[in-house]
């Protein structure tokens, strides 16, 4: 019989559960609040109810480096108090990279940097991340593009972006 379907699968492999992921890295009752309470403010700045603030939402375009984005975030942290009458700052906490058609996908897809794949790494290590982010204080953006993620991450997401593939160029022939 011709196979027609799964013609470049090498293997499969099952992913980590959201519910397990949730469990074993489970949120705080203080990131609750927090994550509650900065969409809730990020909610009011944009439909002008609170127009003294602006929303910022700034950082790496993508994170690679656990330590380095937890260290960004603690000096982030310090502006944000400082600004907080004037600015409400979300960290952005890439983990997928939407338009990279070659080269490195994004933690979740690639989080040892090597081309494994390891997604359920991936999505441990990016809750991690989001966690100890949280955790400082500090609320999270991040940018979803794979319709699963979501399951695994929003509820420590305060403000996020739907990306979409890059689109293929014409060469105008």
């Amino acid at each position: 019989m011709l196979q027609t379907k799964n013609l470049r699968i090498a293997e499969f492999a099952p992913l980590v559960t959201p519910r397990q992921l949730e469990t074993e890295f489970a949120t705080t009752e203080e990131i609750r609040q927090l994550v509650q309470a900065s969409r809730s403010a990020i909610s009011q700045i944009l439909h002008g109810q609170d127009m003294h603030r602006l929303v910022v939402v700034v950082g790496p375009c993508s994170i690679h480096d656990p330590e380095a984005a937890v260290a960004y975030a603690e000096k982030l942290k310090k502006v944000a108090d400082a600004t907080r009458d004037h600015l409400l700052i979300v960290m952005r906490t890439y983990f997928e990279k939407p338009r990279t058609v070659v080269g490195w996908k994004g933690l979740v897809s690639d989080p040892h940097l090597d081309g494994s794949c390891e997604i359920s790494d991936g999505l441990t290590l990016a809750r991690k991340i989001l966690l100890r982010i949280n955790a400082l204080g500090l609320p999270c953006a991040t940018e979803f593009l794979d319709t699963v993620v979501p399951h695994y991450l929003s509820d420590m997401v305060s403000w996020a972006a739907i990306g979409a593939p890059r689109k293929a160029r014409s060469t105008g022939k």
